[in-house]
């Protein structure tokens, strides 16, 4: 209903798990991380636990789309089931086959070991992955402690993960539930999200829905929070409320004062209390905020006509010049003879620069032409998602937050989010860094910044595109097996100079793992072990991969 009016592909809060919408809070980065990397482990059980709505069916819908290929799961939804109920659903999942009615917990075991057997000697993992998992009956969780009993010599041949809210672990801490507890690896509690976190929440949510400009002003975020105690469902809905509350009254924004209307419905706190008349009320203060932006704005222009000539007049002599080398002059008066400008006169004040270049040039479709550009490809404004117009082009988004110095290591182009003085928002392309100053593009033209004035105006989030060297990316784990793991062990050896032995093993062992954390501290990323984007950018940036802009023009 609202989606057109505010120039949006589709709704942004919808509440079904969608892992493109996924928010990867530094909570839920360590939270995929500890699932991953347990998963990827022989073992044991992993829990993880958390709050209704904190977003933990989402974050499994991740874990899916993030398995190494190898790896079997079977996926249970409704653990309320009896014991063979239970096992018949693992049979099921993993396509083993259909059991018969007269089937046993004996019989059902039997089939699921030798298929798990079968598996291991394939290589492949097999995963159980429980959700709401604190429905699960006393004797249905004796059974899962023992399906950790079907093993080799040497490793587990099922990896159980469960993951449930908080009354998981106090059934976990049961004193009959002793020996299971002693069998958890791992775990983690998913928190909901800080103040800070939901406004990067609503505005990354935005973005994914085809947002180009503010919707929801600072205030209203921050009401969202404190409605929702940044639980992202709570956010969700509140904020879908008030969305269509902002479309009937033909508001471009969201207020503050509308998020609270939203609660008061979705809590239904405001009937008593707020009767029909709530609605004549709300239109006096938009009435009244109008009139009261008309006198402001008529206070401005009887004031200060002159102040307003000057940058008008300053427009249209500066032009931007880039010449063949890639030096940027930034608009100037006179240029001297020789082409050459002194350093103080390349830096230019950013929040002239934005207010006076603003507007369409620094929309979000505008930036991403530029990247696209940068890259050598035509972006195509409002056909598709502008990631998903990447990955025809065999390139990957990256979106996060973070600081110049990290863009730096990583050395690509990035789209940065700003906002001037006056509180607008614009998307800018930061195209290159070299000896302290940055130089940024605005539509078509480019202008020299220092770093320092850059950081104060940026959210400390950004885009950037890359492209794998293996294809469709994928993330590296210690213990997975993969035949893409010759080109990390093969790619780090270049690097580094010398040989990860075995070198033609696809198996991610102890010796490539502390390469690739010794890698990782070289290059000041999270020595971790995980090969994710940020890794494999910087690998590609190391090996000399050609066709890459980069962000260091200068050595």
């Amino acid at each position: 209903m609202y989606t057109s009016f505010f120039g949006l592909n589709e709704k942004p809060f919808s509440i079904s798990p969608d892992p493109r919408y996924l928010y990867m809070s530094e909570r839920h980065s360590e939270a995929l991380a500890h699932l991953i990397y347990g998963i990827t482990e022989s073992g044991g059980f992993i829990q993880l636990t958390g709050e209704v709505g904190t977003g933990k069916t989402t974050l499994i819908r991740s874990l899916l789309q993030q398995l190494p290929q190898n790896t079997e799961v079977a996926l249970i939804l409704n653990p309320q089931l009896s014991c063979i109920e239970f096992l018949i659903a693992i049979v099921e999942e993993l396509r083993i086959g259909r059991p018969n009615r007269s089937a046993n917990v004996k019989s059902l075991i039997t089939v699921l070991n030798h298929f798990l057997l079968k598996n291991h000697s394939r290589g492949r993992r097999t995963v159980l992955i429980v959700d709401e998992a604190q429905n699960l009956a006393i004797d249905v969780l004796e059974q899962i402690r023992l399906l950790t009993n079907l093993e080799t010599t040497r490793q587990k041949l099922l990896q159980i993960t469960l993951i449930g809210q908080p009354e998981l672990r106090k059934l976990l801490g049961r004193e009959d539930m002793r020996q299971l507890a002693q069998r958890i690896t791992g775990r983690y509690h998913l928190e909901p999200l800080s103040r800070e976190e939901t406004s990067a929440y609503i505005e990354h949510r935005l973005k994914v829905a085809g947002a180009t400009g503010q919707i929801f002003t600072a205030s209203a975020r921050e009401e969202v929070f404190r409605q929702s105690r940044g639980v992202p469902r709570i956010i969700n809905v509140v904020s879908d409320r008030a969305l269509l509350g902002a479309y009937t009254q033909d508001q471009p924004e969201v207020s503050s004062a509308l998020v609270r209307l939203a609660a008061e419905e979705v809590y239904d706190t405001g009937a008593k209390r707020k009767p029909k008349w709530w609605r004549i009320a709300a239109t006096a203060i938009v009435i009244a905020a109008v009139v009261l932006g008309l006198v402001w704005t008529g206070l401005r222009i009887s004031s200060g006509p002159a102040s307003e000539a000057a940058p008008m007049a300053s427009n249209k002599i500066g032009k931007t010049v880039t010449s063949e080398a890639g030096t940027v002059v930034s608009p100037t008066p006179k240029q001297p003879e020789n082409g050459t400008v002194e350093a103080n006169n390349l830096l230019q004040p950013l929040d002239e620069m934005l207010q006076r270049h603003g507007g369409e040039a620094t929309s979000t479709d505008a930036a991403f032409d530029t990247l696209f550009r940068l890259w050598g490809v035509k972006y195509q404004q409002g056909t598709s998602n502008a990631c998903a117009q990447a990955e025809l082009h065999d390139l990957s988004c990256l979106f996060q937050r973070g600081t110049l110095s990290q863009i730096q290591s990583l050395n690509r182009p990035v789209i940065l989010a700003l906002h001037d003085n006056a509180g607008s928002a614009h998307q800018i392309v930061l195209e290159s860094m070299a000896e302290g100053v940055g130089t940024i593009g605005i539509g078509s033209n480019t202008f020299a910044v220092a770093p320092d004035n850059l950081t104060a105006y940026w959210s400390g989030e950004y885009l950037l595109l890359w492209r794998p060297q293996i294809g469709e990316w994928k993330a590296f784990y210690p213990g997975m097996r993969d035949p893409q793991v010759t080109w990390l062990r093969e790619s780090l050896a270049a690097i580094q100079g010398r040989p990860i032995e075995p070198m033609h093993s696809d198996h991610y062992d102890q010796n490539l793992e502390t390469r690739v954390k010794d890698y990782q501290r070289s290059r000041h990323l999270d020595v971790d072990g995980l090969v994710g984007q940020q890794t494999q950018i910087v690998i590609n940036s190391d090996l000399g991969t050609s066709g890459i802009p980069k962000l260091a023009t200068a050595n």
